[in-house]
């Protein structure tokens, strides 16, 4: 899906990542991340949003919940992470870094909701009564009170199998009155997802009816003397998509694929922010007239179409790759025709790294002319050693 334009804008961080195959430093399977492209994309977006008065939470699940490159985040100015699940927030709490959101995705369950709650988030996003229950408890033993997310759903909206949830609009009022009641909890803000999505007949970034559900809920909220002071708006976010919320009420922006440039917009369009990750994998084996690369960082979703299979960029041919049928295990990635064994094999495509059993590589140095492989890791954020 980004084959061509990673090639077109980050030549040299390709030509590293074949280097470092050859050379053995990278081993196949491995998501090769490049840092200083990856710290400028994420400086323009903070850039962006600072501007426009927009706070930025960071979403490092595709990337493999990688805690370093949480902490330069940090660094920059991002003011927290946005966690999808309690495993990922426990990485993160490992590390001391600040999570600014934690809730939105996957509701954290209750054997660990009090060690998040003594930790301390900015946000809990929510999207259940007995939830809040829960938290408020927590809160009441931490001797704290918490700021609360509202997931609210409309009737048209549009919601990811497997991400089912939310309040209902026209159960919301219903809801905030019994919110109330509790004692530690108090309703901030509201989120949904997504809310901004490239819209390909347009070509531009577009609000999705998500994002007016969160505008009529803000107006429910605000008739029961409450202020909203946070409407998160996350997905695809990046310099183009923050640019279009112009106009519109936002507070908070959850970039993720964004500071890697691998959104669906970066695909079709130039941006500011250019894609810095690849997926390395060796041939294998020949066999019926095809080759086999390892694989194991396969996503159903990648859009995996083509590969650069070579000693080096230079001599590399691009060629189609054959992908596994979604119910089989990724043991190896076909190929259109037979290969030299242990040749390198580069693919750029959309991933979620945190749902395979990947490496993922981080290199730096790459623009001074000496590249450096800073930190290799597993797919859940733990740093691993060969």
């Amino acid at each position: 899906m980004f084959l061509k334009k990673i090639v077109e804008t980050n030549r040299s961080f390709v030509d590293t990542c074949f280097k470092m195959h050859q050379s053995g430093e990278i081993l196949p399977d491995s998501y090769v991340i490049d840092m200083e492209a990856l710290r400028e994309n994420a400086k323009k977006i903070y850039e962006q949003a600072k501007s426009q008065n927009i706070d930025v939470y960071f979403m490092l699940k595709q990337i493999g919940r990688n805690p370093m490159i949480a902490k330069e985040l940090v660094e920059i100015g991002y003011k927290g992470a946005v966690v999808v699940d309690f495993k990922e927030a426990a990485v993160m709490m490992r590390h001391n870094i600040p999570i600014a959101n934690v809730g939105h995705l996957v509701q954290t369950p209750k054997a660990m909701l009090q060690k998040i709650v003594d930790y301390g988030c900015q946000y809990y996003t929510v999207f259940t009564v007995d939830k809040i229950r829960d938290l408020n408890e927590c809160a009441k033993k931490s001797g704290k009170k918490i700021s609360l997310l509202l997931k609210v759903v409309g009737k048209e909206d549009m919601i990811y199998s497997g991400q089912t949830a939310g309040f209902r609009l026209e159960t919301l009022e219903k809801a905030i009155e019994e919110i109330k009641a509790f004692e530690h909890v108090e309703i901030k803000g509201i989120t949904s997802f997504p809310c901004f999505l490239y819209d390909e007949e347009k070509e531009e970034i577009c609000a999705t009816n998500n994002f007016q559900t969160l505008m009529k809920a803000k107006a429910m909220l605000e008739g029961h003397g409450i202020k909203v002071e946070n409407v998160n708006a996350p997905s695809t976010s990046s310099v183009k998509t923050i640019q279009a919320m112009q106009g519109y009420e936002v507070h908070s922006v959850e970039p993720g694929h964004g500071l890697t440039g691998t959104t669906p917009l970066h695909a079709y369009k130039d941006c500011v922010e250019i894609p810095c990750v690849t997926y390395v994998s060796e041939i294998s084996h020949n066999f019926d007239g095809l080759a086999y690369c390892y694989g194991g960082g396969f996503y159903r979703r990648g859009h995996l179409k083509n590969a650069l299979v070579g000693n080096s960029l230079e001599t590399a041919d691009e060629m189609k790759v054959i992908p596994p049928s979604v119910e089989s295990i990724d043991y190896y990635f076909g190929l259109e025709k037979p290969c030299t064994v242990n040749e390198t094999v580069l693919m750029s495509f959309r991933f979620q790294v945190f749902v395979t059993r990947s490496n993922v590589c981080l290199v730096d140095g790459i623009r001074a002319g000496e590249p450096k492989l800073i930190g290799t890791y597993n797919s859940l954020g733990d740093e691993i050693t060969w």
